[in-house]
């Protein structure tokens, strides 16, 4: 008897329903092509209760083929110990040196500064980095601080490794700075904290196509959006990054590209956004098979309506197109 309870409970697994990208409600989706075992996970924020507190957190679903996803399975809590217990967003989990490493921003409930304005007050904010052995987690903290520099509005970091240096480049939080930053900074080799100074990369007003933020009593001054930071070599070598802003009301995903090939740049931005039909904050894959796709959420509003949404693209090597 205790041999088929085990068999019944082992197919447990295989034989729940399967759901589509349409039922995962997502903002900042990341989607993780692991080779080792052939999945394809989809990372999202998903908050936990424990006796009437809630602390953020980071739940996964998978898939073999992007169309059927089984799910989720909660694969981080925020510790209630840590500096940061709020909402998790934007999570990352990227493969490095045999790990696999969540990049995360965390969120405090402290309220540090507000201006006499419009403007959203100033909380605590900060990317923050977590290690697991496997992509379904469990993922816990390298430390208890955020990678970030501790008193600025910091979000959205991604790693990239360049001549086996790793670096950070993140967001600095328009609210702060008025016009968003993207910023680089070098982490140490085992990804447990910055090894220097961070530096801009380029703010957003830099780019032609990014739109300030426009609401009722914001008056004169120009507020531009960074998110979403998300980096990727072309086919000829190309070093370009995705990033967030908005084309009017409309939230979008543009291209800026490295003059020198390198992470420090200097970078200039194309002029034409990648995606401007109200989503965001994409990055990029490649299929089992092959592939190149970019996932980001659209709409982009926080109403529940907001999905993962997959485009095939194509690398041209001088930049990248939306297959049509």
């Amino acid at each position: 008897m205790k041999k088929i309870v085990l068999a019944v409970l082992m197919l447990l697994p295989m034989l729940a329903e399967a759901i589509g990208l349409k039922d995962i409600r997502v903002r900042d989706p990341f989607i993780l092509a692991d080779g080792k075992t052939q999945t394809y996970y989809l990372y999202c924020s998903s908050s936990v209760s424990h006796e009437g507190k809630t602390l953020g957190g980071v739940a996964v679903y998978w898939s073999k083929d992007l169309a059927d996803w089984q799910g989720p399975k909660q694969v981080f809590e925020v510790p209630e110990s840590n500096w940061a217990t709020g909402l998790v967003w934007a999570p990352e989990v990227h493969q490095y040196r045999g790990k696999y490493y969540l990049f995360a921003t965390m969120n405090s409930s402290v309220e540090w500064k507000r201006r006499d304005t419009v403007l959203p007050p100033y909380y605590l904010r900060g990317t923050q980095i977590f290690r697991a052995d496997s992509p379904e987690g469990p993922f816990l903290p390298l430390g208890d601080k955020p990678a970030t520099p501790e008193g600025e509005m910091c979000l959205d970091g991604t790693l990239w490794v360049e001549d086996g240096v790793p670096y950070m480049v993140y967001c600095h939080e328009w609210v702060e700075t008025l016009d968003g930053e993207m910023r680089l900074m070098r982490l140490t080799k085992n990804l447990h904290k910055a090894a220097g100074p961070s530096s801009r990369l380029f703010c957003a007003s830099a780019a032609s196509w990014a739109s300030p933020l426009q609401w009722e009593g914001m008056g004169a001054e120009k507020y531009y959006v960074t998110d979403g930071p998300f980096l990727y070599r072309t086919r000829t070598g190309k070093l370009v990054m995705l990033w967030s802003s908005f084309v009017g009301s409309s939230y979008a995903v543009g291209i800026a590209e490295s003059t020198t090939g390198r992470i420090a740049g200097p970078w200039i931005h194309q002029r034409e956004p990648l995606f401007s039909r109200d989503g965001g904050h994409g990055m990029l894959f490649r299929s089992f098979d092959g592939r190149l796709y970019v996932v980001l959420h659209s709409p982009n509003a926080p109403s529940g309506a907001e999905r993962a949404v997959l485009h095939e693209v194509e690398d041209v090597g001088e930049t990248l197109r939306l297959r049509q």
